[in-house]
């Protein structure tokens, strides 16, 4: 039988006698190599803010996407391995459009994380569409539902998926985390929250912040409906910037 923790960590089905599963653990701290994303939920709408890490000057800053939209009212943005979250980005765009397809309604933003939560629980799979390991990405997902109600929810490698007024992973998540606990509150407005999430991003980032190096996307609410998600363009960026 396995005797040590190196050898208890090779197989991603395999509990520990602490109850650990260790290749899940590994994927969590994966994440703390990603770049800083922040989301933060109001009564207003909700908004996303991630670090883009650019390497060389020779990179092309606008290839590097960090938030996507997932369906009109529903965008995600992740940190950790970006090639593991396109396999869990398209398959939340399917069954979005495969909701709305069926029942001809919006398909609501705990129901999109929940199926793709389904999805990273079945890395060891013995199957063809299965990983043979945990996905080493975590996504923050915001939307406004169709009742009008405005939802961030965390999920991690582990699948576990929570809801949140304000979030942060990566790299800096520790000092974002503290930032956002100490300065959010629920009845803040949608671009104080924007700015906050600037704020947050300002202080954990190495380099100068500039609409360059970070994307921003916002859902706001229009009356009861759910706004469009859409993300914010380099010169609204550069204003927001230049009001901190």
């Amino acid at each position: 039988m396995f005797q040590s923790r190196s050898e208890y960590d090779r197989g991603v089905n395999v509990f520990s006698p602490e109850g650990r599963i260790f290749q899940v653990e590994y994927a969590i701290e994966a994440i703390k190599l990603g770049s800083t994303a922040v989301g933060i939920q109001t009564k207003e709408g909700v908004c996303l803010a991630v670090e883009r890490r650019i390497t060389s000057p020779l990179m092309i800053p606008s290839s590097i996407e960090k938030i996507v939209e997932i369906d009109d009212h529903i965008g995600c943005a992740m940190s950790g391995l970006i090639a593991d979250s396109r396999i869990l980005i398209d398959h939340a765009r399917v069954e979005a459009q495969s909701h709305w397809f069926t029942y001809n309604e919006k398909m609501t933003v705990e129901s999109v994380t929940q199926s793709v939560s389904n999805l990273a629980l079945s890395f060891g799979e013995y199957d063809r569409k299965a990983m043979s390991r945990p996905f080493g990405v975590a996504i923050l997902m915001a939307g406004v539902d169709e009742n009008g109600e405005s939802v961030l929810l965390h999920m991690d490698p582990s699948g576990t998926y929570l809801k949140y007024g304000a979030k942060a992973i990566g790299a800096g998540s520790e000092g974002a985390q503290a930032t956002l606990e100490e300065q959010y509150h629920k009845s803040m407005t949608l671009d104080d929250g924007v700015k906050l999430c600037l704020n947050v991003l300002k202080q954990v980032m190495e380099e100068k912040i500039s609409s360059i190096n970070i994307e921003v996307g916002i859902c706001r609410k229009e009356g009861n409906k759910p706004g469009n998600f859409h993300l914010v363009e380099k010169d609204a960026i550069d204003n927001l910037l230049a009001s901190l």
